[in-house]
């Protein structure tokens, strides 16, 4: 059987997708292959989704020189970096978690994501895996790592978007969501379309299309039976971030649907974290297949 939850079962039954998502989640392993290993290897960033000790989700990116994260065996991700200060999840990763992870790589349009547990380490995270698998390339923008500078800066806190941060939502062709399933497994994944595709409704409310995908609504099925979510939105010219915890609810209406979507998904916020990683990267190469932003 396909090792899918109540709520992801749900959604594929109502999209028309389980005999899709049947087939497509047997490429589902604990263990880690070699290529992805190989992948995870050459990769200067990583985002993590997990829980802060209020049980908010929360999205944070990792970053660090290309082998701050390897796989240590076919069960075992090492990952030399922790949440910069300031950041929601730097002291919930100070204790075990149960974590979500992927993996971009812009320049190529690939990604991969992992599922699992993770413990500190003097160094780190020391992730044990029980969920791999890789994704499509749809919906990913291109583009080329620039800089690495690291100079973190305080965070700026909030609980409604400001102009500015409208702006840069509005902007956005990327951003990367936290969810979990009822008993708290934790799983992030990354979300792209053309500039517009994710909605500012209002100083705290989001909306965004569900585009196509690989039919395992993993994603919203989390969201499905557990609203609790956290974006992270990146400014890859800057090296900016908005991390937003909030809920999530999936929105069947017909009207609010977006051209080449198959739902949308209504964020509410309840807190806002600004702040400034290290990477810096080239303009985007949007995704040929994007459906048009009306």
């Amino acid at each position: 059987m396909a090792p899918f939850h109540a709520g992801e079962l749900a959604v594929q039954q109502r999209m028309g997708q389980a005999h899709i998502a049947e087939r497509v989640g047997r490429m589902i392993r604990a263990e880690i292959p070699a290529v992805a290993a190989d992948f995870l290897a050459e990769q200067p960033m990583v985002v993590l989704g997990a829980a802060d000790a209020a049980g908010r989700l929360w999205a944070s990116q990792l970053a660090g020189p290309p082998g701050f994260v390897r796989a240590v065996d076919p069960e075992t991700v090492a990952v030399a970096a922790e949440p910069t200060l300031g950041d929601p999840l730097r002291e919930a990763l100070r204790r075990p978690a149960r974590i979500g992870m992927i993996a971009l790589q812009p320049q190529r349009r690939r990604r991969m994501r992992l599922n699992g547990r993770a413990e500190p380490v003097a160094e780190g995270l020391r992730i044990t895996t029980n969920q791999i698998y890789s994704n499509c390339p749809k919906y990913i923008s291109r583009r080329q790592l620039e800089s690495y500078v690291p100079e973190p800066t305080p965070p700026r806190h909030g609980i409604a978007l400001d102009a500015a941060q409208q702006a840069a939502v509005t902007a956005a062709d990327t951003f990367f969501i936290a969810s979990a399933d009822a008993e708290g497994n934790a799983d992030a994944s990354h979300r792209g379309g053309n500039p517009g595709f994710l909605q500012v409704l209002s100083p705290t409310r989001l909306r965004w299309p569900d585009y196509p995908g690989n039919s395992m609504f993993m994603t919203l099925g989390n969201l499905a039976v557990d609203p609790r979510c956290g974006l992270l939105i990146p400014d890859w010219r800057t090296g900016g971030t908005l991390q937003l915890t909030g809920t999530a609810e999936l929105n069947w209406e017909t009207g609010a649907f977006a051209a080449g979507s198959q739902c949308a998904i209504d964020f509410t916020i309840t807190e806002i974290v600004e702040s400034r990683g290290p990477l810096r990267w080239g303009p985007a190469e949007l995704s040929p297949v994007n459906p048009v932003v009306e």
